[in-house]
């Protein structure tokens, strides 16, 4: 505890982050073909059962250490590229080509898989037993609302950076000066703590937001700035959710997903759910957004190493509440 503390260890390696769901791909980025992907450091091929369900394993085969993502599939069987052999439902090997027929197949040639689910767009896997269910967002189920998905993007930056990143609010002048945080208000009144829901814990606080050309589609105003009642809320270990409502009634939520490739590099996405009039391109809708999202990525790849989950391993502020919070209950699961 004393090493995370200090910030001179990482925490990828720690058993109760295993029992957790983390994005790895979109579901259209798994079709015909297996896929390869890493999570805390293990790497794991997934692909596409016959009925079309996902299956994830790791990656390599268990007879030569063959890399699986790089075979090639037969009726929803994953086929190894160097001697064939062939693993079907549940990671279950049901072919060996050089055996000779009658002789049984060996326990340990099937596959060890994890947990995988498909949920809102996005590929979750679980590599130990999940302790809760994913979370339900009402705006999936609500018509009102249309979801837009983004790329699965590679980040040169620790996961728990990113997370410290998008709970914090006073970056907005500095990094995003060149899409909504121009001229913003550095001051940050008192902020409270709160379960936003039953599934995210953090803040909520108001902004007027620089409204420039680009981000018209998105705000659904014409003026120069906007005024948005926002929050900001996590759920453990590395979720976080934004909400902003301006005063038409739109509605903006963007779910920001970190995951843990190893120490030091993450995969990233973003999810919106808008109840907007559904008559502008997905693009348009969102291009603001990645815009938002890249000036971060800047930002935070000019950060190095793990990031100190301690209270005290960094100089905190009272605008730094909400972050702090969330380190300390990551602090206290990790080291559960």
């Amino acid at each position: 505890m004393e090493k995370i503390l200090n910030g001179t260890e990482g925490f990828v390696d720690k058993q109760p982050l295993k029992n957790f769901w983390y994005v790895v791909a979109l579901g259209d980025d798994i079709d015909s073909s297996p896929i390869s992907v890493k999570l805390l450091n293990e790497d794991l091929v997934i692909w596409r059962g016959f009925d079309g369900s996902l299956i994830a394993a790791a990656e390599k085969c268990p007879h030569r250490q063959a890399p699986l993502s790089h075979g090639h599939l037969e009726n929803g069987c994953l086929v190894c590229p160097y001697h064939g052999w062939t693993f079907g439902e549940s990671g279950k090997c049901i072919n060996i080509p050089s055996s000779s027929d009658g002789v049984p197949i060996p326990s340990k040639a099937h596959l060890n898989t994890v947990e995988v689910i498909e949920k809102y767009g996005l590929v979750w896997l679980c590599l130990g037993e999940p302790i809760n269910p994913l979370f339900e967002l009402k705006e999936e189920s609500d018509s009102s609302f249309r979801r837009i998905n983004t790329e699965v993007q590679k980040w040169k930056v620790a996961a728990t950076r990113m997370v410290d990143n998008f709970l914090d609010i006073t970056h907005f002048p500095y990094v995003h000066a060149g899409t909504f945080g121009a001229g913003q208000e550095t001051k940050v009144p008192n902020i409270s703590l709160e379960y936003l829901d039953n599934d995210f814990f953090g803040y909520r606080y108001d902004i007027l937001a620089a409204n420039p050309e680009e981000a018209k589609s998105t705000s659904g105003s014409n003026e120069e700035s906007v005024e948005r009642s926002m929050s900001s809320g996590f759920n453990l270990p590395l979720t976080v959710r934004s909400t902003i409502t301006y005063k038409s009634g739109l509605e903006h939520v963007i779910l920001l997903l970190s995951t843990p490739i190893d120490e030091i590099s993450s995969y990233f996405t973003f999810v919106i759910w808008r109840n907007d009039d559904f008559t502008i391109p997905a693009d348009e809708v969102i291009a603001f957004d990645r815009a938002i999202g890249e000036e971060d990525r800047v930002m935070l790849e000019k950060l190095n190493g793990v990031m100190p989950l301690g209270k005290t391993a960094l100089v905190n502020v009272q605008s730094d509440k909400a972050t702090v919070e969330w380190r300390r209950q990551l602090l206290k699961l990790i080291n559960s």
